[in-house]
């Protein structure tokens, strides 16, 4: 397995972090039910549903009217999202006790390289059950750890065991378990490709194995490469503490579809402002607005604009979003949704040149 034999990565994914945020902050939401997102009248989605919820068949993306229809006293609560963030901040100053080389991937997620680890201690699996025990001490939540020699392997492992679980999955081990793993399990591949690769025989990671690299690229792109090789359990990546951040974003759902332009705009001020807090979090400008619209036919469209000078006041957000929304033609169409993203982004602060925004913080 070359190179990535020789590392020790950890892959620690926190157990229906925003629902259990709100179970542990709420007495009264414990073993009930709950999902974080708007309720069916607001059009809303699941963003996190709790264990209790996931009983029922409910998971992220699922439209909220669906979920209300598989558990009748499913407990909806809107999300806070400030308090997910500050969790994780105290997350990752565990995580940094025991390692500099962490990626975050998300507010609930992060890969630690542990192969040369601040404790000193040799056994990766020990440091894993240190961190959860930290975790678990000190935000009274659970998280789930995966152990293996390469970014994919510990991310497949810290699935296996869910809840609260921790797995090793050792390098001799990687070969039987990539060939017998079913296709649309690989993290990496999505639904849709799935279905493609089933539709041409391939079901198992054994099936692809019997794929040249060649075809593979033909067939899927560049990430045709990448499924050669973990199809074979190999990941070459390394564990990236300067991942960046690739854009901020604030969308709504409206309860009734506007109609009047006026409204239209109304809207759009609201993203504005919320975009602009939102890049003032992160301490971030941009060079790309984008604005998303989804009409009552559920028909989809984006329109954006790329800039030299760094998107960063207010009324630079103002101007451009105005300007995509004329160019976006509503022309009397019912909007259901809205959205308005800051791409392109950079460092607020000009001298820091090596800072990177990382996902998650």
């Amino acid at each position: 397995m070359s190179q990535s034999a020789v590392r020790k990565v950890i892959h620690v994914d926190m157990d229906a972090f925003f629902a259990s945020v709100e179970q542990r902050d709420n007495p009264e939401y414990r073993g009930k039910p709950l999902v974080v997102g708007g309720t069916p009248a607001q059009r809303g989605a699941v963003a996190a549903a709790s264990y209790e919820a996931r009983h029922y068949g409910i998971h992220s993306a699922m439209p909220s009217r669906i979920a209300i229809q598989r558990c009748r006293h499913l407990l909806f609560v809107p999300p806070r999202f400030e308090v997910y963030r500050a969790v994780s901040r105290e997350i990752q100053a565990i995580f940094a006790r025991y390692t500099e080389l962490m990626e975050p991937v998300s507010l609930d997620e992060a890969y630690l390289d542990v192969t040369e680890n601040k404790p000193g201690f040799p056994s990766a699996t020990w440091i894993a059950q240190q961190i959860k025990a930290d975790i678990l001490a000190e935000t009274e939540l659970t998280a789930s750890a995966g152990v293996s020699c390469n970014k994919f392997l510990a991310k497949m492992a810290s699935g296996i065991d869910k809840p609260n679980g921790l797995y090793v999955l050792l390098p001799e081990m990687a070969d039987a378990f990539t060939a017998a793993l079913p296709i649309e399990k690989f993290h990496g591949i999505g639904a849709i490709t799935a279905q493609k690769m089933q539709r041409l025989g391939i079901h198992t990671g054994a099936d692809l194995r019997q794929w040249p690299v060649e075809e593979l690229v033909r067939l899927f792109g560049k990430s045709g490469r990448f499924y050669y090789q973990i199809c074979r359990g190999v990941d070459e990546r390394a564990v990236n503490p300067h991942r960046e951040r690739k854009s901020i974003g604030v969308e709504t759902s409206f309860l009734v579809d506007l109609e009047e332009p006026e409204a239209v705009v109304r809207e759009l001020e609201k993203l504005v402002v919320a975009l602009k807090e939102r890049a003032d979090t992160y301490r971030a400008v941009g060079h790309t607005l984008t604005l998303k619209l989804k009409y009552a036919n559920y028909r989809q469209l984006s329109r954006s604009r790329t800039v030299t000078a760094p998107i960063k006041e207010i009324e630079a957000i103002r101007t451009i979003a105005q300007e995509l929304l004329v160019a976006a033609a509503i022309d009397g169409q019912k909007v259901r949704l809205l959205g308005l993203y800051l791409s392109g982004l950079q460092s607020e602060d000009p001298e820091a040149e090596c800072v990177q925004l990382k996902l998650g913080v």
